[in-house]
């Protein structure tokens, strides 16, 4: 089973140092399926319960996945392997549409909203000790999540959504526990949910956000969590719609225990309105990001949600980083208070490169998605032939080998670095690497 390779140790911290350092040198493959417990039990003459602590150990440091009665096996790439890793270098005389920022001409000047911020701390300086929230933020952010339909709940503050995210799954889940993440979706959070120790369970998207009978199955499957994004998707651009919203809302009504994470991180970058499900499960959060709209560089997010989850999060973060910068969140409330973002012109920005890169697609008969936010998803056949046409013809895109988990393959571009005239000659560029795409959801 593994080929030349033996496992050595006599206890569990051995065992499991031992396969890391083997996949880490490559010894072990991945996709390596690694022997039965018993099996490995009997050849290191050690209790099967000492191999069952080894995989543990192995799983929660996302070195190796575990299917039951399939067994265990290195995966197919460590968890400390970002995907953003999984792309081309870009050579000086190509565009890059690859990297997912925001166009700085959009973001707002941060001298201003510092300034000030280091004014209120000369004035009151963050001293341990004293609260970690920022009383009139959150009091703005409540009141943003009340306008868009969010219901009732304390906020907190955290160092961004994927922050806040890895802390609400610590505060429900533990290591072995099924997750239900839209696929394709974010590589971030394709990444850090096996790094937890926690199971993947895909879930096939559309234009109008996670299909209800894929939620459905993933559920039923057991999952105890699904994670939502409900505007500018990553990376299809999908958007919960009303009528979407009410059949998730029915499917999650069947399950109350499942943990939902909603990801708003698009709610000052896209003017489509926001379809909350928050409420129908006994444990949720809506989490929004500063990132997009206001720089990734101002590590803030707000979250709402059921006070225990917020309350465990909060806890949480008392224990280990104490609290998000005053500093920082006092840059935010001041941009937030001056307007220092006119979304409707941002979103109109993104909307105008995006739907028109979207229509150039569809004239040359290619099937182009992305409702919101600033990303294009191309539904491909072969995505290394395709990234390597485009770079010959001086574009570079991401390959949706970063975005999957079973769904087929694509390409997603970035349009935030387009140009008006850009958009025609990127638009040929694509179909000579792409064959005609076909509609329908991305899985």
């Amino acid at each position: 089973m593994l080929g030349e390779y033996r496992i050595t140790g006599r206890r569990a911290t051995e065992i499991a140092a031992d396969v890391e350092r083997a996949v880490g040198d490559g010894a072990l493959a991945p996709g390596r399926p690694l022997p039965p417990l018993r099996e490995l039990a009997a050849e290191l003459g050690v209790n099967p319960n000492t191999v069952a602590a080894a995989y543990r150990l192995l799983r929660d440091r996302g070195v190796i996945e575990t299917a039951g009665r399939r067994g265990s096996r290195v995966r197919a790439r460590p968890a400390s392997t970002p995907r953003e890793e999984l792309g081309v270098v870009v050579p000086p005389d190509a565009r890059d549409l690859s990297s997912g920022n925001p166009d700085p001409a959009l973001l707002p000047p941060l001298g201003e909203a510092l300034a000030a911020a280091a004014a209120v701390n000369a004035e009151r300086p963050m001293l341990y000790g004293m609260p970690g929230v920022n009383a009139e933020l959150a009091a703005l952010a409540r009141a943003g999540f009340d306008v868009d339909g969010v219901p009732d709940g304390p906020v907190t503050v955290t160092s961004g959504s994927l922050d806040a995210i890895e802390r609400v799954l610590g505060a429900h889940l533990r290591p072995g526990d099924a997750v239900a993440i839209e696929d394709p979706g974010w590589g971030s959070l394709l990444d850090l949910v096996p790094a937890l120790g926690l199971r993947t369970v895909p879930v096939a998207v559309d234009d109008e956000g996670p299909l209800p009978d894929s939620v459905q199955r993933a559920l039923r499957s057991g999952a105890r969590a699904l994670i939502v994004t409900d505007r500018a998707q990553n990376p299809t651009g999908a958007a919960v719609t009303e009528t979407r919203a009410h059949a998730l809302r029915t499917v999650l009504a069947d399950h109350p225990d499942v943990l939902l994470i909603e990801d708003d991180h698009g709610h000052a970058i896209v003017d489509l309105p926001l379809h909350p499900l928050g409420g129908v499960t006994r444990h949720w959060v809506v989490i929004r990001s500063a990132a997009k709209a206001y720089g990734p560089d101002l590590r803030i997010a707000v979250l709402t949600g059921d006070p225990l989850t917020v309350d465990r999060v909060q806890g949480r973060y008392r224990l280990a980083a104490g609290w998000v910068s005053q500093l920082l969140q006092s840059a935010l409330l001041h941009l937030w208070r001056t307007g220092a973002v006119d979304a409707a012109r941002v979103a109109a920005s993104y909307g105008q490169r995006r739907d028109a890169l979207v229509a150039a697609l569809s004239e040359r008969g290619v099937a182009g998605h992305g409702r919101s936010g600033m990303n294009v998803w191309i539904p491909v056949p072969d995505e290394t032939g395709v990234m390597m046409r485009l770079l010959q013809s001086g574009w570079v895109a991401a390959p949706g080998a970063r975005y999957r988990l079973a769904s087929g393959p694509g390409v997603r571009v970035t349009v935030s670095p387009l140009a008006p005239e850009d958009v025609e000659s990127l638009a040929d560029a694509v179909a000579a690497a792409v064959r005609p795409g076909r509609p329908g959801h991305y899985g």
